[in-house]
């Protein structure tokens, strides 16, 4: 290397900033940069449901940058949305959560053999409960399952299960199957049917719609579930034997059609 392309080296070093580029700023509530916050789409003054919320959280979560789960803390008012972080549940630093599994009135959202249409349960205004603990798996579904074997407790729990969804409003991220929720859309679905409100699910969804329009008008596309890309054999991977068989609708009994069912309602099984 010559003295000129040493210099010329050295010129490019010292050009470096010696810090570190600024961060956007960030907002404090829902700790996304200001010019994407979707607070403003939030309800005015928290949400107050005769039923809470709990989420149990596979840690890996919290790297997601597109999570729906704050939507859902900071939309319903304090005390109704409880988070709790883990890959089994109860830990002990999980104070009080095995009293509210142990509850009567606590259900798991959770597609198993044994669960029952949520549509079933005792409405709150019919002489049932006062007040239901809505219990949801927030993970990969991989990583629910994973949760839901390693946690005991949750077996002894009443399971439920959505039959009917719609379509997701969540148009950014590719759904595994038509009619696959993210948690904020499942937990006000839920919480819609058990109360009879229809404005619960409007009002929580507001800042999902925004989110979504905001990443559509900059440039994000609209994404179909890999089951249609799959049928439609425009889906760019391979997919294995397992996806290939719950496709076509074989062994409907078997754990496979308990996958399909769980995309119902568990979030991150939509992410590709």
């Amino acid at each position: 290397m010559t003295a000129e392309d040493l210099q010329e080296v050295w010129g490019d070093l010292v050009g470096i900033p010696a810090d570190p580029p600024a961060m956007r700023e960030l907002c404090e509530k829902c700790r996304r940069p200001k010019a994407v916050c979707w607070c403003c789409h939030l309800p005015s003054t928290p949400l107050v449901t005769k039923c809470r919320v709990v989420i149990l959280q596979h840690p890996a979560e919290e790297k997601r940058c597109l999570r729906t789960v704050p939507m859902l803390s900071l939309g319903l008012a304090p005390g109704l949305c409880h988070v709790y972080k883990g890959k089994k549940f109860p830990l002990q630093r999980h104070k009080g959560l095995e009293e509210l599994m142990c509850a009567p009135n606590s259900v798991l959202l959770y597609p198993s053999p044994q669960s029952v249409d949520l549509s079933d349960l005792p409405r709150l205004d019919s002489g049932g409960y006062d007040s239901y603990n809505l219990f949801l798996l927030d993970g990969t579904w991989p990583q629910a399952k994973a949760i839901y074997h390693s946690s005991p407790l949750l077996h002894s729990m009443k399971e439920v299960k959505l039959l009917s969804t719609g379509n997701s409003e969540y148009v950014i991220r590719t759904q595994p199957t038509e009619g696959c929720l993210s948690t904020l859309e499942t937990a006000a679905l839920a919480l819609s049917i058990l109360e009879d409100r229809e404005d619960v699910r409007e009002i929580l969804l507001k800042p999902l719609k925004a989110l979504c329009d905001f990443q559509l008008d900059h440039g994000a596309v609209t994404h179909q579930s890999k089951e249609f890309l799959i049928k439609t054999k425009t889906y760019p991977k391979l997919i294995g034997k397992r996806l290939s068989r719950l496709l076509k609708g074989v062994d409907t009994n078997s754990d496979d059609s308990i996958e399909h069912d769980t995309c119902l309602y568990n979030e991150e099984t939509q992410k590709s």
